[in-house]
């Protein structure tokens, strides 16, 4: 028990005997808890993997010469949104590439015509759009959780702290420990409001900043993949 002489008993009686509407914002604010909790285990989950096998992938990248065995390693790399947009553009490659050897064949030449870099940039680009998608997926739960949580609470209260003023006039007391129950009922909405916004919008923070820089890393990897592609396979 605390020094205050509140304690966890006190708090689920109160919980309990709260009218059906605080119940009702309470049932849904720890609905928004859940969910969010749920999103947050997942998303660290999820986005710490892309992060480590982003980290392998590019390693794998840079020291080995051969674009063949790059795309071998990749296939078990699955989480990692650089090594999908990699593969992306290697699909690309060996087309154009394929259809260069056509076109050299037929002496014609190799021209832009057929897309060359372009074709790549767009479809890496595309996969770098889709392995975005993927880890944003969710966040916004974090976000309207964090920003409409506490307002559901705040209505909560206000409602309760309204039905115990006019329990309070029904009653014709003036008497102050007459309507302190009934505050405290509809405060304890205010409370698990903030329970369930803060850590989701804390870690809202946290997956957007991680997602921008796995983003970032996307397109410095599209720049020079296309550089290294235009130099060597595509003139």
């Amino acid at each position: 028990m605390f020094e205050s002489g509140v304690s966890v008993t006190n708090v689920l009686q109160l919980l309990l005997d709260t009218g059906p509407t605080v119940q009702a914002v309470l049932l849904l604010l720890i609905a928004f808890s859940v969910g969010s909790w749920g999103i947050i285990l997942f998303k660290l989950r999820q986005i710490s993997r892309a992060r480590k096998e982003s980290d392998r992938f590019t390693a794998i990248f840079w020291e080995s010469r051969n674009l063949s065995a790059i795309h071998g390693a990749s296939v078990g790399l699955r989480q990692s949104p650089v090594a999908q947009v990699f593969r992306a553009g290697y699909q690309e490659l060996l087309r154009l590439t394929r259809a260069k050897r056509q076109v050299v064949n037929a002496e014609s030449g190799f021209s832009t015509e057929l897309g060359g870099v372009d074709n790549v940039l767009r479809a890496m680009r595309r996969a770098a759009n889709v392995e975005l998608t993927k880890l944003e997926n969710g966040i916004t739960f974090l976000a309207t959780t964090g920003s409409t949580c506490p307002f559901i609470g705040l209505f909560g209260t206000v409602w309760g702290i309204m039905t115990a003023f006019l329990g309070l006039s029904a009653a014709h007391s003036s008497n102050i420990q007459a309507v302190a129950p009934g505050i405290a009922e509809a405060l304890i909405t205010t409370a698990v409001g903030l329970v369930a916004a803060i850590p989701a919008q804390m870690f809202y923070n946290y997956f957007i900043a991680r997602v921008r820089v796995l983003a970032t890393e996307m397109d410095n990897f599209t720049s020079e993949f296309v550089n290294i592609a235009e130099r060597h396979f595509l003139n």
